[in-house]
């Protein structure tokens, strides 16, 4: 029996620029953003540090299209997918190297930097870089109490009470 690996990434951080979008030339949508995540630990003498990193995450298809439209600088999201390397030779023949987040799901989470209220999650069944697929409306850890049966509309109005935003697509 083969053995598989895994590479699997889960983030929760705040947005650091207004996300940038591109298409293909076949048209996919692709939406690149900063992420931050800040880690908190005490020193040896008892004082406070925090870490701040930062993650490249890119969204593909209609989950970029979401991405794109819905999320701005601030906001705090949930990404989940996995890690990618590149590597890339620039014209001045210098190696540069690059590490992604390549998400799977994405959920808002809390207000937008705006002081709004909302949040929603968009799911891509694609998986890797062909983003695109059907969307599930329901948080993760509904997921995991009832599953997703096959059958069941792509919209669901489970959580409808929480948001009074109707016209958001997923």
């Amino acid at each position: 029996m083969a053995s598989r690996g895994i590479n699997k990434v889960i983030l929760v951080g705040n947005v650091g620029s207004e996300p940038e979008m591109k298409y293909t030339q076949g048209g996919m949508a692709v939406c690149s953003l900063s992420l931050a995540t800040t880690s908190v630990r005490k020193d040896r003498d008892g004082n406070i540090q925090e870490k701040t990193e930062w993650h490249r995450v890119k969204l593909f298809g209609k989950l970029g299209e979401i991405a794109g439209e819905y999320i701005k600088k601030g906001r705090q999201v949930y990404i989940e997918g996995s890690i990618r390397y590149d590597k890339f030779t620039g014209q001045d023949g210098v190696e540069k190297y690059f590490t992604d987040i390549v998400a799977d799901e994405m959920q808002m989470l809390g207000g937008n930097a705006q002081g709004g209220e909302g949040g929603g999650e968009s799911r891509s069944s694609g998986g890797g870089y062909g983003g695109g697929g059907e969307r599930s409306s329901r948080p993760p850890q509904r997921q995991e109490s009832a599953p997703r049966r096959e059958s069941q509309p792509a919209r669901t109005n489970d959580f409808a009470d929480d948001f009074a935003n109707d016209d958001i697509p997923f």
